[in-house]
């Protein structure tokens, strides 16, 4: 049997997070290993814990979220955990809170279980959730907050085709697109993507748009 995905969920309002819970656990290939209510808990059950994937929610006492998020996924940890932000609050600020602070995805309480059942399952296999479109508009509408140098393209570690494919990935295109533009096949980008995360370090393209605005390699 497959092991299933370890999920903590976390949430302020005790029958949201019995809600998620229930529809978390009736899955086969999902198991939820804790429930807690604020942010401090939260950072202290998934080291405890070790989940797979946390389902975070933004306001909560003692320590919100996002600070929560920063903690578990944010640069500098040594052991990220995987973060997917579950929130009422659909304000761009907080999407962007949240991404900076290291979430890889983020979803309204009010979408349906399927799609939480899916954001959860696309963030623990290491994906982002945003569609690359959502990703390129949030990311730019705030890139004169996150576009200080840190350095040149003469100093990114990739070869001139993976910069190209790292710069349309900041663009918004999707895989497929990507492949059309550089004729080349959707498996040959994946292999790309895969490279590029791997030698800047990123864990997923939500981590690789920000990077190339920090590198002033889109505009």
């Amino acid at each position: 049997m497959t092991v299933p995905i370890r999920v903590l969920v976390c949430d302020d309002q005790a029958l949201i997070r019995t809600g998620f819970a229930t529809i978390i656990d009736a899955q086969a290939d999902l198991e939820v290993v804790g429930e807690c209510g604020d942010g401090r808990a939260a950072v202290d059950l998934a080291h405890r814990l070790n989940p797979d994937i946390v389902v975070m929610d933004v306001r909560m006492p003692v320590l919100d979220g996002i600070e929560a998020t920063r903690l578990l996924a944010g640069a500098g940890v040594a052991h990220p955990v995987k973060v997917l932000v579950v929130t009422t609050f659909n304000l761009d600020e907080y999407v962007y809170q949240a991404l900076r602070a290291g979430a890889s995805g983020f979803l309204l309480k009010d979408a349906p279980p399927a799609q939480l059942l899916h954001g959860i399952r696309t963030v623990a296999a290491g994906a982002a959730l945003l569609a690359p479109e959502v990703t390129r508009q949030l990311v730019g509408r705030y890139a004169a907050r996150i576009r200080p140098t840190e350095g040149t393209p003469g100093d990114i570690a990739l070869t001139p085709r993976e910069l190209e494919v790292l710069r349309h990935i900041a663009d918004g295109l999707s895989n497929s697109e990507i492949a059309a533009t550089l004729v080349i096949s959707q498996e040959t980008v994946k292999t790309y993507v895969s490279r590029i995360l791997t030698k800047l370090d990123l864990r997923d393209r939500v981590q690789a748009v920000v990077y190339a605005y920090r590198r002033g390699l889109v505009t």
